[in-house]
């Protein structure tokens, strides 16, 4: 060590001055250890010459350097902690580059689809089990007009409003119901009327007041099996809301019309009659004055023939779906006249079809003054009839909220064989457009759909497979799950989706990822105590 040049020979003597002064001050962290003056420490011998004092001084002096740390534990091995050019901050020095950007800070997405992921058992677990977790089910209060359609839900599907989302599944919920009621008895009495229907509702607020038919106008030969020459069939049923807690809660008293979907043989004849044709003169308006009569550019409205002839076509022993409809909300009107009154038409499938000519119809039953905002939720419905009917419906002033998943078949037809957006952003250029136009007055097939869509995707869910079947892109309870787990059009499924997958895995478990599937195996689900029905535990 050649220090040598530091200590002058001349300054030697100053240091051998105060060197007696210096005291070895005890320990904060062995205080039982006595001061040591630094005499003691140092060797004693009294040198005769000034290169002997030096010798002396240097030997002490090295002594006393020998007590403290080793320079390699002291010092910081990394020579360019100070430097000038890197602008971070020292406590993110020796962390790696990732680390240092945060991405779980900014992207807390990641860690919602970390939690969904399979190896998280115990949210499988919870999605799984009986626990009564839903959507939050605020007061709407003076809002319920916006959730109910009067400004065509702007502001509210991209994101999805929270309180619109329970609304939603809630409506798809009354559908599930009539599916239910439907595949528990089947069957129609032949020669008698049929008797008075139980439906289990999934909120116990409402309570039934009628069951609706619909009838087929196809008649098979004598020779073909009874199962499909059943022409009548219960489709749906009207309920009221008659609690006065859940009635302050939404702000009125609401009246739902729940149509389900395609069930029968006979039904599904109907379905492929994709020919466009005339709506008939409503003789269920004699109470409408000509004020409230569509305007004379709506006069070439057409709808399917296949949907018209389940509406219109009565049965042997039960009235027609469109008499029926109309003849239950005029007494519901009138039973209720002074309250303020919600009319709600959901469906499925084939019953959103028919929901949509429930509220053509039902908008003028009866005078404008006296009827009430009437909307319709409807879940993969197809188109039902021609541009000048959409804007006949519109004139109307029924508000229609189209649930649609982007992988569904069904909402694609009848009509050309492309999606609505696809087809809007047609219509927007000036030559395709006019063509578009022309054809929709010549076209036996111009279709084209009614309202305001929420579109949903089977890929968005971490559960579902991308390349699930048609069957399941159609499932009522997958619709209601995209649009439990739905935030945004830009956003990932939500880590906090509350709708129970026990249906979901039951009914699509070819569907479901083999991942989550395995996993489920592990939970008993009999022993949960699961309820495997076809409708959920009412929410309220």
């Amino acid at each position: 060590m050649n220090i040598g040049s530091t200590l002058p020979a001349q300054n030697i003597h100053l240091f051998r001055a105060r060197r007696a002064s210096f005291i070895r001050r005890v320990s904060r962290l062995n205080p039982s250890a006595r001061p040591v003056a630094a005499s003691s420490m140092l060797t004693t011998q009294k040198p005769e010459t000034s290169t002997d004092l030096t010798r002396l001084h240097l030997a002490n002096l090295e002594k006393l350097l020998q007590t403290s740390a080793p320079p390699s534990q002291v010092l910081d091995p990394q020579p360019l902690q100070k430097d000038s050019s890197n602008n971070g901050s020292m406590e993110n020095k020796g962390r790696s580059p990732l680390e240092g950007l945060n991405l779980a800070g900014l992207w807390s997405e990641v860690k919602a689809v970390e939690e969904m992921s399979p190896r998280h058992l115990n949210r499988l677990q919870r999605l799984l089990s009986k626990t009564n977790e839903y959507s939050p089910r605020n007061h709407l209060g003076s809002k319920w007009h916006e959730y109910h359609g009067s400004n065509h839900w702007k502001g509210l599907l991209d994101p999805l409003d929270e309180n619109l989302r329970r609304e939603v599944v809630r409506y798809g919920e009354f559908v599930q119901a009539a599916y239910h009621s439907f595949h528990s008895n089947p069957a129609m009495p032949t020669e008698e009327p049929p008797l008075p229907r139980h439906v289990a509702l999934p909120d116990r607020s409402y309570k039934v007041t009628k069951s609706l038919y619909a009838t087929s106008s196809i008649k098979l030969p004598d020779m073909a099996p009874d199962w499909m020459t059943q022409r009548s069939s219960w489709i749906g049923y009207v309920a009221v809301c008659d609690n006065n807690r859940e009635i302050q809660r939404m702000g009125r008293r609401d009246i739902v019309i729940a149509l389900r979907g395609t069930a029968t043989c006979l039904e599904w004849a109907e379905n492929v009659r994709a020919q466009l044709v005339q709506i008939p003169e409503n003789n269920n308006n004699s109470n409408k004055t000509d004020t409230n009569r569509p305007a004379q550019g709506h006069s070439n409205s057409k709808v399917e023939c296949g949907f018209l002839s389940l509406y219109k076509t009565p049965g042997t022993h039960v009235p027609s779906l469109s008499e029926s409809v109309v003849e239950e909300v005029r007494r519901l009107i009138d039973l209720y006249k002074g309250e303020a009154l919600s009319i709600t038409i959901t469906g499925h499938s084939l019953g959103a079809a028919l929901a949509v000519l429930v509220a053509d119809e039902i908008s003028t039953c009866t005078a404008s003054s006296d009827m009430p905002p009437i909307a319709v939720f409807s879940f993969g419905g197809p188109r039902v009839g021609n541009r000048a009917f959409a804007n006949r419906i519109d004139a109307q002033n029924v508000k229609v909220l189209r649930i649609v998943n982007s992988q569904d078949v069904i909402t694609r037809i009848p009509g050309v064989f492309v999606g609505e957006e696809l087809n809007q952003k047609l219509r927007n250029t000036s030559i395709v457009g006019g063509l578009l136009d022309m054809l929709d007055k010549n076209m036996p097939l111009a279709y084209s759909h009614v309202g305001t869509e929420l579109r949903v995707d089977t890929k968005m869910s971490p559960y579902l497979k991308p390349n699930a079947d048609m069957a399941c892109c159609h499932d009522l309870e997958a619709y209601l799950h995209l649009v439990d787990g739905f935030l945004a059009s830009n956003c990932p499924f939500r880590a906090n989706a509350k709708r129970n997958l026990g249906r979901l895995l039951k009914d699509q478990g070819p569907n479901v990822k083999k991942l989550y599937t395995s996993k489920a195996l592990t939970i008993n689900l009999e022993r949960d105590g699961l309820p495997m029905s076809s409708c959920l535990p009412s929410p309220s």
